[in-house]
């Protein structure tokens, strides 16, 4: 699944007239860059939730066959937060784990390596990322594969996770509901591994970070 029905604000006016996933680095748009990735590991399901400018993103990226993939759309009429969109397309996404990962963001991991991450009894699998410069902070601590809450060293969420549904189970679909908080009790109940990924990735939150990364990628090319 990738989330897309983010509104964007602190993107604007650029998402004012289209969807982040939609922005363009590289000579592709963001949400392309993972779906191309998301197929060379050998995934072919893929489900995109939308809200703000939501037909613009159906339009672009179709069936998704252009990529050898499947896709549908889970619609929301306002955004429901990651883990309300997450449970809303819960009918989409099946009974077995299934991958995620935030649209708004650039990362260059094989997403290959995490279809077996999940092992029983975790309810998720998290990829962890270094700190950047806007959230020194970092969300988590990560110890031997495992999340704790408090701890160090603390790295951040990367946005790519691997969950099992019923994670999920106890959300109203239709309701906003945000997912930090549902991890944080998986993790004090030691139900959430992680891996420490320390390659190429970016949180697109602002206009210049988008800018700056569409000037790497184009020098890159």
């Amino acid at each position: 699944m990738i989330l897309a029905a983010g509104r964007g604000e602190r993107m604007r006016p650029l998402t004012d007239n289209t969807p982040k996933p939609l922005l363009t680095v590289g000579g592709k748009s963001l949400i392309v860059w993972h779906l191309e990735r998301l197929a060379s590991a050998g995934f072919t399901e893929v489900i995109i939730n939308h809200a703000h400018l939501g037909s613009q993103i159906e339009s672009a990226l179709g069936n998704g066959s252009q990529w050898g993939l499947s896709v549908q759309y889970s619609p929301e009429p306002t955004a429901l937060e990651t883990a309300g969109g997450i449970a809303q397309a819960l009918p989409l996404l099946g009974y077995s784990p299934f991958v995620v990962v935030n649209g708004d963001t650039y990362t260059e991991f094989d997403f290959s390596t995490i279809r077996h991450a999940l092992v029983a009894p975790s309810l998720a699998h998290l990829i962890m990322a270094d700190n950047p410069v806007q959230h020194t902070e970092g969300d988590f601590a990560y110890q031997n594969g495992q999340l704790l809450v408090t701890g160090a060293p603390k790295l951040t969420f990367s946005g790519v996770g691997v969950y099992q549904p019923s994670l999920f189970a106890n959300i109203e679909r239709g309701q906003p509901a945000k997912l930090a908080p549902i991890l944080r009790v998986a993790i004090e109940q030691h139900l959430v591994s992680a891996s420490h990924y320390q390659g190429v990735w970016h949180d697109i939150g602002t206009p210049k970070r988008l800018a700056d990364l569409d000037q790497q990628l184009t020098a890159r090319a």
